[in-house]
């Protein structure tokens, strides 16, 4: 049994090994549309899974080789275009992944106990590739570690600017397809061609765009003065993790009805905003904004193909003063959430495609709060064929709030996210404050989906 939360080092027999595609590929320059390569894109996608059984290294080494055949990009490198050296393309040049084992001395079960809330230590359960920036890094990183009386946890960092939570998905799929059933073709074929989503010429931004902000120049602002995220980064964070079930999810929906419809995502999107900002205790006046993937492969006309392998999606942007938001009740919230849901039309999408043709454009983070749902997107279905995972979620916790799926549980959803380790208290606090505790008389965060760490 673990005596605390942090876990024992890692043990590499050999160094990693690069898997390359194990027949011919196409050798050529992808080009990546303006979803791909915005600066905010640009980092890896961490996922850590943890399986009761160990797969053989060697049949997983194969079955990435075959996968990496449809899925030739990612055994590709990054690099600048010649002609514009902010603009991202990939080399297609068959170089391979990195695929890393290890030993650790841990138990399935001892991992389970610590499994709530990432730490730093976890972060030894992926290689850590030597590279001097961003670009040095392949898109593919890989690390298998076997545990001490069996089972094995998965760790995988997939570069964002290929593809988004989607495509991750749709890959590690194919990967686990391709592993439990080697014989069977792929149930997807990706769509590697990026040029559907290429910028108008000129480009015609017809729509506003709330979610982008310019490079500031104007320092007088009052507004730009306060910027949230930077805040955020300066400080050391722990994470804060909240459970919330299907009952304590219609409970919050019930506030809502009859004269407002609301999806789950829609009710526990504006209670975590609403949250989040009580907790930071910003200014009344301040102007405030959630950022949300919003998937617009069938907003686009025509729509996307099946298997398009890019980023397909754009942050949808609620906003509101501080004010606003806590006056209002949730009611008010999720018809702010459902709004910038209604906005991100076919037009709104090329406007955005557009927008980032200037280079000095960024997504605005400065008073945002920005939401990932992996808790749509089959990750925890991930079968190799020996089972599905005991644990899935990303390998560390950051400033950006993920909704996880909870293994077994269908519906229920896991709220992570990172913040001063003085407010992870208060923050969980007011994430359990609604109906269906107050209804019970009981405040015990315990009981309300607060998730602690032994």
């Amino acid at each position: 049994m673990l005596k605390s939360c942090e876990l024992p080092d890692c043990f590499y027999s050999n160094e990693p090994a690069l898997i390359r595609p194990n027949s011919p590929t196409p050798n050529h320059t992808l080009y990546l549309s303006n979803l791909d390569d915005q600066k905010f894109l640009r980092f890896s996608i961490k996922y850590l899974y943890l399986f009761s059984k160990s797969i053989n290294t060697e049949t997983l080494k194969c079955s990435l080789s075959r996968v990496l055949v449809d899925y030739y990009p990612l055994a590709g490198r990054l690099k600048t275009s010649t002609e514009n050296d902010q603009k991202l393309q990939v080399d297609c040049n068959g170089e391979g992944a990195v695929f890393a084992e290890a030993f650790m001395d841990l138990t399935v079960e001892d991992f389970l106990q610590v499994s709530k809330k990432p730490n730093k230590s976890w972060r030894k359960l992926l290689y850590r590739v030597e590279a001097q920036g961003f670009l040095d890094i392949p898109p593919l990183v890989i690390q298998v570690t076997n545990l001490r009386r069996g089972g094995m946890i998965l760790c995988t960092a997939i570069n964002h600017c290929l593809c988004d939570g989607i495509g991750t998905s749709q890959f590690l799929h194919a990967w686990a397809h391709m592993t439990a059933k080697p014989t069977t073709e792929l149930p997807i074929t990706p769509l590697h061609c990026r040029h559907v989503l290429k910028p108008r010429n000129p480009p015609q931004v017809t729509l506003s765009c709330p979610g982008f902000t310019k490079i500031a120049t104007d320092k007088c602002n009052s507004q730009l003065n306060l910027n949230i995220y930077q805040y955020l980064q300066s400080q050391p964070l722990v994470p804060a993790s909240i459970t919330f079930t299907p009952s304590q999810i219609l409970h919050l929906k019930r506030q809502c009805l009859p004269s407002l419809k609301c999806t789950n995502f829609d009710v526990l999107a504006s209670h975590t905003w609403r949250c989040w900002v009580k907790v930071l205790d910003i200014p009344p006046s301040y102007n405030v904004k959630l950022l949300f993937s919003c998937n617009v492969r069938k907003k686009l006309k025509p729509e996307l193909s099946l298997g398009y392998y890019g980023n397909g999606f754009v942050l949808a942007c609620a906003e509101a003063t501080v004010k606003e938001l806590d006056t209002t009740n949730l009611h008010g919230g999720v018809k702010l959430v459902q709004c910038a849901k209604s906005v991100t039309t076919h037009d709104y999408v090329k406007s955005i495609i557009d927008l980032l043709e200037d280079k000095t454009v960024n997504t605005d983070l400065s008073t945002s709060l920005v939401i990932s749902q992996w808790s749509k997107l089959g990750l925890e279905e991930l079968d190799f064929g020996e089972g599905k995972p005991l644990h899935m979620g990303p390998l560390t916790s950051d400033v950006y709030c993920l909704f996880l799926p909870l293994i077994g549980e269908f519906d229920a959803v896991r709220v992570l996210v990172s913040m001063p380790e003085n407010l992870v208290d208060k923050f969980e606090y007011y994430m359990t404050q609604f109906p269906e505790i107050m209804e019970n008389g009981d405040a015990n965060s315990e009981e309300c989906g607060v998730d602690r760490q032994p």
